[in-house]
């Protein structure tokens, strides 16, 4: 009796101690890349930009600015890619402060290149300090906006479609 009162006691003196292991923080999984879509299937390539924007971020708080154009297969491409044009010209010439993002993308790389050209294409040299672009793409389509846009100031980062 003495020995299982004694277990006992050494049983409820130790119970405290036991939960006071310091608790280990939860590893976070790291989500493997979404691939670059191999057709021009809409929502894939919503999907892939929004995996590959999210990943360079690095330091910028603000909500980017998307901007992505379907394949040149699409029935209605030269309206849509006129719609878009117009408003990246216009987001571009209204100004983007410092801190900004803004992500070209599409499965038609040399279209897009040809979009961001043209509407940077006003923009001061030296006016866009501390903004960042991101262009997704070819890299001779890449290369092409790299030089387009380097006056203007921005933080080009350039992303492989593959």
């Amino acid at each position: 009796m003495k020995t299982l009162t004694r277990m006992l006691m050494i049983l409820c003196l130790a119970l405290p101690f036991a939960g006071c292991k310091k608790q280990e923080a939860p590893v976070a999984a790291v989500k493997a890349p979404v691939p670059a879509p191999v057709n021009e299937n809409r929502q894939a390539w919503l999907d892939y930009l929004s995996d590959v924007v999210t990943r360079n971020m690095g330091g910028i708080q603000n909500q980017p600015y998307v901007y992505m154009l379907p394949g040149e297969s699409t029935a209605d491409f030269k309206d849509q890619y006129d719609r878009l044009l117009e408003k990246a010209k216009g987001d571009v010439s209204r100004g983007i402060i410092s801190g900004n993002m803004l992500a070209y993308g599409s499965p038609a790389s040399a279209k897009m290149a040809d979009l961001v050209i043209e509407s940077f294409k006003e923009v001061p040299a030296g006016s866009m300090k501390g903004v960042k672009v991101l262009f997704i793409g070819k890299p001779a389509d890449g290369d092409r906006v790299k030089t387009a846009l380097a006056p203007t100031g921005v933080d080009y980062v350039f992303v492989e479609a593959k």
